[in-house]
Parts: C-alpha cells; sequence; structure tokens
C-alpha cells in the first residue's frame, strides 16, 4: 500500500542552507548519519575482531582471507536479491523499507554484539549474521538512494546529493574513529554501540514515515515484477553515460579499495594497533569529507565526465602511494587524497544517475548503481582479501592501486558518451 505523498512547503529559516529548510530531507539526512556511523563502528568491529581471532591459529595472509570472508557474506544476498529490492522500492513506500531494514539491521548488530561475547566466537555464525545483514541493505539501499528527489525541489537536486553524500562522510569519520576506541575496550562493547545507533536511525525512519513528500510517479497498473526488472535494466543498458559511471565506480574501487588491508597495515606493517586502525579508517573520510562540504557548497556543474575520469585516476594513483608509504603520517594523508578523489567521483555519479533517470524506475536503477557500488566495496573486500594472500599485503595494495589507473584509461575509451559529458542540471543529456 502507498501512503499519500504529498507536496512539501519547506521551512524559511535563513540560517540554513536551503535543503535543510525541508523537514523531510533533514530527517533522511540525520537518520543516514546515524545508519553510516553505526555501520562503520560495527565494520571496525568486525574487522578487528575476525583478523585477530585467525592470527592466533594462521598466517597473516590467510588472516586476511577470513576478513576478506565478511565482506562475501555481506555482498552475496546483495547480489542475488539486488533486482528484486529496486523493483520492491519502485513499487512500495520507501520510508516503509528504510524502517524494515532500520530495525534488520540492529538486530544484526545485536547478534554480532552476542557472538562477540562468546569464549569461542564461531566465524560461521558471524558469516550468516553478516548476510542477514546484507539482505537489509540490498533493500535498504535503493530505497534511500531513489526517495532523495521526492524530498527537495529539483532544481536543489544537485545540493541535496552533495548533502547526503556528506552524510556519509560524516559517519566515516566519526565512525571508524569511535569504533577504533571502542573496540580497543571491547569488541562487543563497539557491536553493542552499533547496535543502539541502528535503532535511533530507525526511529529517525518512523519520523520520516510522519512527514509529507512530493508525489512521484507510481509504475504501470498491472506490471508484473518481471517485466519491471527489465524494463530497468533496458533503461540502463541504454543510458550509456549512467552505465560508464557506475561501472567505472564497480572496477575502480574494486581494485583500488584497500579498506580490508588496513587491520595488516596497522598491526603488521605500520604497527600502530586498534586505534590507529581507527585513525586510518577516518583519514579517509576526512579528505571525502572536506571535499563533499566544498562541492555541497559549490558543485560543480561543468565537465562532469572529465572530473570523474580524472578523480578516479587520482584515487588509484593515491592507493599506490599509500602502498608504499612505511610512515603513519604519509600513509594517512595518501589516505586522505583518495578519500577527495572518491568525494568528487561520487558526486558525479549520483548526479548523472539521479538527472537521467525516470521518476518512475529510480528504485531499479538505484538497485543495479547500488549493487555495484556494494560490489565494489564488499566484493572489493574478498578481492583485497584473496590479493593478500597471493601477493602479500603490501603487494595486493600495488596491485590495485595500479589497476584503478588502468581502467580510467580504458573507461575513457570504450565510453566516451562518459568522457565527454559537460553540464551537470536537470536538463542533461547524453
Amino acid at each position: 500500500m502507498h501512503l499519500p505523498l504529498l507536496q512539501i512547503e519547506p521551512e524559511r529559516d535563513p540560517m540554513l542552507p536551503s535543503v535543510f529548510r525541508h523537514g523531510a530531507f533533514t530527517t533522511l539526512w540525520l537518520g543516514r548519519i546515524l545508519t553510516n556511523i553505526a555501520t562503520l563502528i560495527q565494520s571496525v568491529a568486525i574487522g578487528w575482531l575476525v583478523y585477530t581471532l585467525a592470527r592466533q591459529t594462521h598466517n597473516e595472509q590467510y588472516s586476511m582471507f577470513l576478513v576478506g570472508m565478511v565482506g562475501l557474506a555481506q555482498f552475496a544476498p546483495m547480489f542475488l536479491l539486488a533486482l528484486l529490492a529496486g523493483e520492491t522500492a519502485d513499487r512500495y513506500d520507501k520510508r516503509v523499507i528504510l524502517l524494515c531494514c532500520g530495525l534488520l539491521q540492529s538486530a544484526c548488530a545485536a547478534g554480532f554484539s552476542f557472538l562477540a561475547m562468546q569464549p569461542a566466537v564461531s566465524l560461521g555464525l558471524l558469516f550468516v549474521v553478516a548476510g542477514f545483514f546484507g539482505v537489509a541493505r540490498a533493500f535498504g539501499s535503493p530505497a534511500l538512494f531513489s526517495v532523495l528527489p521526492a524530498l527537495v525541489p529539483r532544481d536543489e537536486l544537485p545540493r541535496a546529493i552533495a548533502f547526503n553524500t556528506l552524510s556519509v562522510q560524516v559517519g566515516m569519520i566519526a565512525g571508524p574513529w569511535a569504533g577504533g576506541i571502542l573496540c580497543a575496550l571491547s569488541p562487543v562493547l563497539a557491536t553493542a554501540t552499533s547496535c543502539l545507533i541502528y535503532l535511533m536511525a530507525a526511529l529517525a525512519w518512523g519520523v520520516l514515515l510522519r512527514l509529507p513528500v512530493k508525489a512521484r510517479s507510481a509504475p504501470s497498473a498491472g506490471m508484473s515484477r518481471l517485466t519491471m526488472i527489465r524494463e530497468g535494466l533496458r533503461h540502463l543498458w541504454g543510458s550509456k553515460v549512467v552505465l560508464g559511471a557506475i561501472s567505472l565506480d564497480l572496477f575502480a574501487v574494486l581494485l583500488g579499495g584497500v579498506t580490508a588491508l588496513l587491520p595488516a597495515y596497522a598491526k603488521d606493517v605500520l604497527h600502530i594497533g586498534p586505534e590507529g586502525f581507527g585513525n586510518l579508517r577516518s583519514a579517509f573520510a576526512v579528505g571525502a569529507g572536506a571535499t563533499t562540504l566544498a562541492l555541497a557548497l559549490r558543485p560543480l556543474n561543468r565537465n562532469a565526465g572529465r572530473w570523474m575520469l580524472g578523480s578516479v585516476a587520482l584515487y588509484g594513483i593515491a592507493t599506490l602511494l599509500f602502498a608504499l608509504s612505511r610512515q603513519t603520517g604519509w600513509s594517512m594523508l595518501a589516505l586522505a587524497v583518495a578519500g577527495c578523489a572518491d568525494s568528487v567521483s561520487v558526486f558525479m555519479r549520483q548526479n548523472l544517475v539521479q538527472l537521467l533517470t525516470p521518476d518512475a524506475m529510480r528504485g531499479r536503477v538505484a538497485s543495479v548503481s547500488g549493487l555495484f557500488v556494494s560490489a565494489s566495496n564488499e566484493l572489493g573486500e574478498f578481492e583485497s582479501g584473496v590479493a593478500a594472500r597471493l601477493l602479500g599485503v603490501i603487494g595486493a595494495a600495488v596491485f590495485g592501486g595500479l589497476g584503478s589507473v588502468m581502467v580510467t584509461a580504458l573507461w575513457a575509451k570504450i565510453f566516451p558518451a562518459l568522457r565527454t559529458t559537460d553540464r551537470l542540471t536537470p536538463a542533461a543529456r547524453e
């Protein structure tokens, strides 16, 4: 059942950026900050817990492989359910989906806490809980992405996207930092804190249900699930700019992401312990957050394709510099530069997807985009674990940085429409 969706009148407050004069957007923004803080605290705790347990009986390479398996356990349900989740977001009220997913995430965090309290932690059960967490993200991601245009006027959408991305970066700064401190005290404390924050986010989704938003296009009456899924895939395949943007993000971050390698760098390369691990995770987000704030205040509107390709190339170069660094300060600086580059890439990709996608199929396109992003993150952690086992931790990071640069050059050649895309406006066309 669809809840009534009405035009929202912004509150007049000259002290606030224009997008925060819309109560529904502000609620979404706060809920997303809470969700990302909880997710990053949980990620630090689970990564450190798995790696520390594995190192008691296994070498560095195999321990990193097991950390990567946590990412694979989360990605598998996201891959299997992505198309269904997108169709669900287009068919039902996205706010109800967000509430249900928030409650499931809090239940998974409680499950992680229970497992971490056991004298002998079962990695198998931990992977099962990670799988259910992947289910929550599979359905929550397209609902969260596609509800945004219903919360602000269309001419404010680029700025809303930038502030929405900033909410992610705030979580990425605060989450790893808090996760490192809490994990140093106890992984149980870290996962229990995540559970509490997820419940607070679910409360925000409940408030969002009570707020009016703009009317939106509904899917064609009587259209079957399979037909809706096929329609969304056909649109995505025909939009070469959107396809090029989201696939570039997939392969560049899939190869170049070093998140799963950070526990090994903190423990065995830089020797800075769990708090240092949290600082490494936060360094990336500091760079990304500063850049995203700049984009929110002054969005880029020209040379969109070149900005995106250039930022991904810089991401790969910064990854290479991190891989070769043996000083904590230089390592954190390299991660901050990678975060700056990533924020520009994310800003461009999200704007292109939103502006070139019809309202009635935003959920389906967002599900594929979210699948690609998740593949670059969760599956990227698995790739890092496998590469670390074959090449060693440092070799895996070098391989990833070189791979990102090579993918950028290849995508510039095979997606000329992306390379030549200029303006980021509602009237943008390929």
